[in-house]
């Protein structure tokens, strides 16, 4: 089993940069940029974030629940449509293969890992204005698109860093004339990195994960999102040697505008602030080290997106 004074190359999972644009549900959970929806998934990333994963092939497996709402004077942009007083629910399964060479890139391991994600969402509006659909409320179930992300770990004692490069390539179930969608309708590129404290002697552990995100143009309804700063944070301590326990939270802040929106949108720069509760395990099954986390949030301070409570509970395992 585990132990904290073992070494610092603990099993972890990995919940891929940018691989979900679930809180932003891409049309389901409207969340900042076109219909609120941003590519990245505020508080993704928690603790350990920087902590590399040992060599070979593993599998992290995120169930995600998220339910929101906007109130009738906070319209949001679909295309050329406005939906005020939006409700958001949204379910996914989110698969995470990722394979970790047993080699160095400048001194770092590398990792690679690709996510998608059988999803489903439901969105309802009280008020619809625009050509497009008039769908007062809209479910979909299906597959988003697809996150692949190339990540480089260093480890300096109780300093680790992580370097990524995260995208998203549209092939998820989309319709521009839907309501709630599991694809963004385009692609967009991520760039960042993250740093982790870990004292394996006192069992206190903290971590950051800062990005920006560059959107490309939905060529359906000609709307481009503007570029999106993030950052995600953990803090947690070891009660036991398989048991810790702590708090997340992240901040979005949409940095520029958006292009195509209605007029009456303004430059519908999106931000989201979020904290919460989190609680991990490490315990072996079948003679291999399992790593469990579960951590929820609660959004405040929110602008041009819903805002609600998310749950997310992850479960990591070599293969």
């Amino acid at each position: 089993m585990f132990h904290l004074n073992s070494d610092l190359h603990w099993p972890r999972w990995i919940i891929v940069a940018g691989v979900l644009l679930l809180n932003a549900l891409s049309g389901s959970s409207i969340r900042a940029d076109e219909g609120g929806t941003s590519f990245w998934l505020p508080g993704q990333y928690g603790s350990f974030a920087a902590v590399a994963p040992e060599p070979g092939a593993s599998l992290a497996m995120v169930s995600y629940w998220y339910s929101a709402n906007a109130s009738v004077s906070e319209p949001l942009g679909f295309g050329n449509d406005l939906k005020l007083g939006v409700d958001a629910s949204y379910f996914g399964q989110f698969i995470v293969p990722a394979y970790t060479p047993d080699t160095t890139i400048l001194g770092g391991r590398p990792s690679f890992s690709l996510a998608f994600i059988p999803a489903r969402s439901k969105v309802s509006a009280d008020i619809s204005v625009g050509g497009g659909s008039a769908a007062a409320s809209d479910e979909v179930t299906g597959m988003s698109d697809l996150y692949p992300t190339a990540q480089l770990f260093w480890n300096r004692g109780v300093h680790n860093y992580m370097a990524y490069v995260a995208g998203s390539i549209p092939v998820g179930s989309y319709d521009p004339n839907r309501l709630s969608n599991l694809g963004l309708g385009h692609a967009a590129i991520d760039i960042g990195g993250a740093y982790t404290f870990l004292n394996p002697d006192t069992g206190w552990e903290f971590s950051a994960t800062a990005g920006l995100t560059y959107n490309f143009k939905n060529s359906d309804t000609n709307y481009k999102n503007g570029i999106d700063f993030h950052i995600d944070l953990g803090a947690s301590k070891f009660v036991t040697e398989q048991m810790y326990v702590g708090l997340v939270g992240f901040a979005y802040q949409q940095l520029t505008a958006d292009s195509g929106q209605p007029a009456i949108l303004g430059d519908f720069k999106g931000r989201t602030f979020g904290i919460g509760p989190q609680i991990g395990w490490i315990f072996e099954a079948g003679g291999k080290e399992v790593f469990a986390n579960l951590r929820g949030y609660k959004e405040f301070n929110v602008k041009n997106r819903v805002e609600g409570d998310g749950l997310m509970f992850t479960i990591s395992f070599p293969l």
